[in-house]
């Protein structure tokens, strides 16, 4: 979480409980063990990353980060998918991140254990 601004604020999409906005740092923090915990078998794949001024030196910038990703919910059911987060930097730290995901049907509410 060093990464993180304390006025951080972190946005996931879906029809799942933990939709919504997460505001502060102990907050995105929070949300982020739970998905942890709700996915102790996760891999992440970068397939792209597009930085909006690549000769910032001040930390302030915007990225896109396009990524797949393998994972086991706690309950053994595995599935994968693939999304997009898009990141506000401010002063080297993220400042706000926002998740979009690719499928965000039947199987990912199942996945977090929604039904």
């Amino acid at each position: 979480m060093s990464v993180w601004r304390e006025d951080g604020v972190f946005i996931y999409p879906g029809d799942v409980p933990e939709r919504g906005t997460s505001q502060r740092k102990i907050a995105v923090e929070v949300w982020f063990r739970r998905f942890f915990a709700q996915f102790p078998a996760i891999r992440f794949t970068i397939q792209s990353i597009c930085v909006a001024n690549s000769f910032d030196l001040l930390g302030n910038n915007r990225a896109a980060v396009h990524w797949n990703v393998q994972l086991a919910s706690r309950e053994g059911r595995a599935g994968e998918n693939s999304g997009v987060t898009v990141l506000e930097i401010r002063g080297g730290k993220a400042a706000v991140a926002q998740d979009f995901i690719f499928d965000l049907g039947e199987s990912a509410r199942q996945h977090w254990g929604a039904d």
